[in-house]
């Protein structure tokens, strides 16, 4: 399977077009200009996955939710380092802790029932052929947030420079096309812009709803 993971690139090429020649004797005219814009796009199979997971608890207090929360997420933080996950590739994207609330409809305030606590991580897997395993494991060991997958490269320069050198070189075809077509031809390079952006990634979302001691809030640095 291959996945468009390599930016999609836009050259924007200004090209001066040479004119006739003035007079000697009437003022000199600007030359005239092109300005002309293409892409350049470079498809290329992924080499790695970022996945985004966590931990959701409830409990009566805050304390008791984020206790939960802890255990629950050292366990799998724990399966995903056995399973070759290094530290630089598990990083906590979100840790939050709210009340709960039950909204009544007599026009009364609402009232807190308990609190949740909720532990992301981001967690890059470079061996995508154990990207099925590390996501059943996770989820089997108190995972029950799943937000995201995402294929990327590890290294995505190459890619981004082959998509720049296509824009380029399809920026001059359609001036020299356009150049052609009314007589001329074209003169020295004016200016040469990069724009564009990120072609979208493929993206898998669930939710995972899975059916606990109090130690340090596990927070990965990555």
């Amino acid at each position: 399977m291959r996945i468009k993971t390599a930016p999609v690139l836009a050259a924007l090429a200004a090209l001066q077009l040479a004119g006739v020649p003035a007079r000697a004797d009437t003022p000199a005219e600007p030359a005239a200009r092109i300005s002309v814009s293409a892409e350049g796009r470079v498809d290329t199979a992924p080499d790695m996955a970022t996945i985004s997971l966590g931990v959701v608890t409830q409990g009566e207090t805050a304390a008791a939710a984020m206790a939960a929360n802890t255990e629950r997420l050292a366990v799998v933080l724990a399966q995903l380092r056995q399973g070759g996950i290094a530290e630089r590739d598990l990083q906590t994207s979100g840790l939050n802790l709210g009340p709960q609330y039950q909204h009544y409809r007599d026009g009364e305030p609402p009232r807190i029932t308990g609190y949740e606590a909720s532990n992301q991580l981001s967690v890059r897997i470079r061996d995508l052929d154990t990207l099925g395993a590390m996501l059943d494991k996770a989820i089997g060991d108190g995972a029950n947030s799943f937000n995201g997958l995402n294929f990327g490269l590890a290294n995505p320069q190459p890619a981004l420079d082959e998509a720049r050198v296509r824009a380029v070189h399809e920026a001059r075809r359609k001036a020299e096309m356009m150049a052609a077509a009314a007589g001329q031809k074209l003169g020295a390079l004016v200016s040469l812009d990069e724009g564009g952006g990120v072609a979208p990634q493929p993206m898998y979302r669930m939710r995972a709803e899975m059916a606990s001691a109090s130690a340090d809030v596990p927070v990965a640095g990555g």
